[in-house]
C-alpha cells in the first residue's frame, strides 16, 4: 500500500505553475532596490498667523556628543542621564537645529536672525520662495555667531535692501568686549546699518521686542501679533525641548549670567503656558514651533501640529 503524501493532482498543478512566477518577479525585485539617502529634512515650513505668514527656515543641523557639557552643567550625571531616560532621549549625544525665521506681514518682510552664513540663509529663503534683495527688516535677536553668521560675507552684507534692527544693550555689551570673532567680523563693520531698540519697541506693524536677558545681555524675543492671533520668537531664552523647558533651573554653558537666564526662562515660560501662546525656538526640533504646558515644577514642550495651518 503507498503512503499519502498530502499532495494532490491540483495542488501539484499550482505549485508549477506558480515557479516561473518567482523566477521572473526575482530580478524585478532586485533591480528594484534604492540606495541609502541619508537623514533628512525640509528646508522651510510656512504657516498662517492672523493676516501674516510666517516661515521658519532651517539653515543648518548638526549632531553634538556629551551635551552635559552644555546643559544641565549643575547636576549629577545620574540626574542628568534620568531626566533623558524619562524623555526617550540618549545623553551620549543631541541633535541641534538652527532656525531662523521669516514674517511676511503683507507690508513688510522681516528676517529673524541670518543663520550661520550667507550662503545657508540665502539657500533656505530661495527654498522658501524668498530673495536676500527682498527682505525689508532683518532683526538681530542677540549677537552669537550662529545668529549673526548671514549679516555679511566676502562680497559684504548679504541684505542690502534692509535695514538692520538689535538691541541697543546687547549691541553696547558685545562692543564693549574684546575678542568675540562674530561681533568684529559681521556687526561692529556694519554698525552704520544697524537701529538701536530697547525692550518694548516696535520694529514693524505687529511686531515688538521682549528683554529676555540673560543668555545674553540683551538677548530678545520678540511677539508677533495679528488679528488677535499671538506667536512668539523665543530666539536662545531656551534651547533644548526638555533640558531647558522640563528642568528651566539647569545651568547652560553659552548663558552668559546663568542665574539670570534661568529667571528669564522661568518667566517666559511662564508666560507661554498661561496664554497658550506658541512659540519658535531657535534651537528647538524643526519645524521648531510648539506650545508650553506647566509640568510638576517645570514644563513641557507640545510641538505644534496644524493650529497655525489653519490662520
Amino acid at each position: 500500500m503507498s503512503k499519502k503524501t498530502g499532495l494532490t493532482r491540483r495542488g501539484v498543478l499550482a505549485g508549477a505553475a506558480a515557479m516561473p512566477l518567482a523566477a521572473t518577479m526575482a530580478p524585478q525585485m532586485a533591480a528594484a532596490k534604492a540606495e541609502m539617502m541619508g537623514v533628512g529634512a525640509t528646508r522651510f515650513n510656512r504657516m498662517k498667523l492672523g493676516n501674516f505668514e510666517v516661515t521658519t527656515l532651517l539653515v543648518g543641523t548638526r549632531t553634538v556628543e556629551n551635551p552635559q557639557s552644555i546643559f544641565g552643567m549643575n547636576v549629577s550625571a545620574e540626574e542628568f542621564a534620568e531626566a533623558s531616560g524619562a524623555a526617550n532621549i540618549p545623553t551620549n549625544a543631541a541633535q541641534f537645529f538652527f532656525t531662523p525665521t521669516v514674517v511676511n506681514t503683507g507690508n513688510e518682510l522681516v528676517l529673524f536672525d541670518t543663520g550661520l552664513s550667507p550662503e545657508s540663509i540665502t539657500g533656505a529663503l530661495e527654498a522658501a520662495g524668498y530673495s536676500a534683495d527682498q527682505i525689508d527688516t532683518v532683526v538681530i535677536t542677540h549677537m552669537h555667531g550662529d545668529h549673526v553668521g548671514g549679516v555679511a560675507g566676502e562680497g559684504g552684507v548679504t541684505f542690502g535692501n534692509a535695514r538692520h534692527v538689535t538691541g541697543r544693550v546687547e549691541y553696547d555689551a558685545w562692543a564693549a568686549t574684546d575678542g568675540n570673532k562674530a561681533f568684529e567680523g559681521k556687526i561692529r563693520p556694519n554698525a552704520e546699518r544697524f537701529d538701536m531698540i530697547e525692550d518694548g519697541a516696535d520694529v514693524a506693524g505687529g511686531i515688538s521686542a521682549v528683554g529676555a536677558f540673560g543668555h545674553t545681555p540683551g538677548h530678545m524675543a520678540y511677539r508677533i501679533e495679528s488679528e488677535g492671533q499671538q506667536l512668539v520668537i523665543a530666539a536662545d531664552f531656551a534651547n533644548h525641548y526638555v533640558w531647558s523647558l522640563a528642568y528651566p533651573d539647569w545651568e547652560v554653558k553659552f548663558d552668559r549670567d546663568k542665574a539670570a537666564a534661568a529667571a528669564t526662562r522661568r518667566k517666559m515660560l511662564d508666560m507661554l503656558a498661561a496664554d497658550k501662546i506658541p512659540f519658535i525656538g531657535y534651537h528647538m526640533p524643526w519645524p521648531a514651533v510648539g506650545y508650553v504646558e506647566k509640568h510638576d515644577s517645570g514644563y513641557k514642550y507640545a510641538p505644534a501640529s496644524y493650529q497655525l495651518m489653519l490662520g
